[in-house]
């Protein structure tokens, strides 16, 4: 039997004998606008802000709840087990925190409150190349905690090769490579503010801390902060890799590594040729390209495509126990929250971090009881219902 991430909600009860009732909404889609009201608008409009008029966000929640869950009764699940097999290794639970970057906007404790939340709940935490915090310091903060490393594959090859010398060294056993953004995309919730984090040396941690990327500067980091920062810009992406530069990536990292942005099945193919262990069914959270297609429409053609070759995880709108439920019953081996424990963070430090994380997963146990399941292995399409789309006129036009 696995943990019994239910009892969240009877500790929580208990807790209420005593007058004490959680600091953070259960209901964890109240988060966004708690920290609206609660936190700079600058920082909250960089993570929550999407690419155009935030279509693509909208559309990735309307393609989960569009999907209804059809419960079925009378099968036993009094011992249930949410554990899961993800790229060759077991974690407690279908689940890991999605890179996020400049976590330092958020709360103080940035990138560390949110790793040692991670490991205290048995989850994998994956570290941003955009992070605030060097990854190394994460990874103390972590012990020996399940991690794993983004990539922003950037222009230079040697910058390169040094993040993922480093990852290795510091104990991250993943390497998630994201594809989706070679350049930043139109989101006008920060260009309303001029708002960009990078500008002012944040989430630049990693890079101003890394010998290769040192080595390219005229002076110092600390005596000229403004040139390290044009460097910066001037290498964090590269629009003109194609698939066969995979091949320098698998040279230099000896772990699996797991492709982030695959939307098409023909991508999700080329990554399985290419030799990748996984791909992330995502469209960055709706951050990228404003009128993408919904990543959970996405998600059934890539795991028809590669799904007995590689492990297909899946991100962007998940924000309930549910909708965990259902990205797996479309085929996802695991799901990456994102927004949320950024939310969390933001608003009760690491413990905000652990509310959601239990919240979700409490969620997430509920719910595949309540229909008749005691463990993700079960679960499959046949379990959703779609829901024709909604006519706000009342006819089939």
């Amino acid at each position: 039997m696995g943990a019994r991430w239910a009892d969240f909600q009877y500790e929580i009860y208990l807790n209420g004998m005593n007058g004490t009732v959680p600091r953070l909404p259960t209901d964890l889609t109240r988060l966004e606008e708690l920290a609206e009201h609660r936190l700079g608008p600058g920082p909250v409009g960089y993570v929550a802000g999407s690419a155009g008029n935030g279509s693509t966000e909208r559309a990735n929640r309307t393609a989960l709840e569009r999907r209804r869950i059809v419960p079925r009764m009378l099968r036993d699940v009094e011992e249930r087990d949410l554990s899961v097999r993800v790229l060759g290794r077991t974690l407690p639970a279908p689940l890991a925190l999605a890179p996020v970057g400049v976590l330092s906007i958020m709360h103080p404790d940035a990138e560390c409150g949110a790793a040692r939340a991670a490991a205290a709940q048995g989850v994998p935490f994956i570290l941003s190349s955009a992070s605030s915090t060097p990854m190394e310091t994460v990874a103390e903060a972590m012990g020996d905690a399940e991690r794993w490393f983004q990539l922003y594959w950037g222009s230079d090859r040697e910058v390169t090769r040094s993040f993922l010398g480093r990852a290795r060294a510091a104990g991250f056993s993943v390497l998630v490579v994201t594809l989706d953004t070679p350049l930043l995309s139109w989101r006008p919730r920060d260009l309303d503010r001029a708002y960009l984090p990078f500008l002012h040396g944040v989430g630049t941690a990693n890079y101003f801390t890394d010998p290769a990327f040192r080595a390219g500067l005229a002076k110092p980091v600390e005596e000229d902060p403004n040139a390290a920062v044009l460097r910066f810009l001037g290498l964090f992406g590269d629009a003109g890799h194609t698939w066969p530069d995979l091949a320098f990536l698998r040279e230099h990292w000896d772990g699996p590594i797991v492709l982030k942005g695959i939307l098409h099945p023909d991508d999700a193919r080329a990554a399985a040729d290419a030799g990748m262990d996984g791909v992330v069914v995502s469209n960055h959270g709706g951050r990228q390209v404003a009128g993408s297609i919904a990543a959970a429409d996405a998600l059934p053609g890539v795991v028809g495509a590669v799904g007995d070759r590689l492990d297909v995880l899946f991100d962007s709108g998940i924000r309930t126990g549910d909708d965990i439920a259902k990205a797996l019953a479309l085929g996802a081996r695991a799901v990456l929250l994102g927004r949320p424990y950024a939310y969390g963070l933001g608003l009760d430090g690491q413990a905000g971090v652990e509310h959601v994380v239990r919240s979700v997963l409490a969620e997430l146990d509920l719910t595949l009881a309540l229909s008749g399941h005691a463990s993700p292995a079960t679960l499959d399409p046949s379990v959703l219902r779609e829901e024709p789309p909604a006519d706000s006129f009342g006819s089939s036009r």
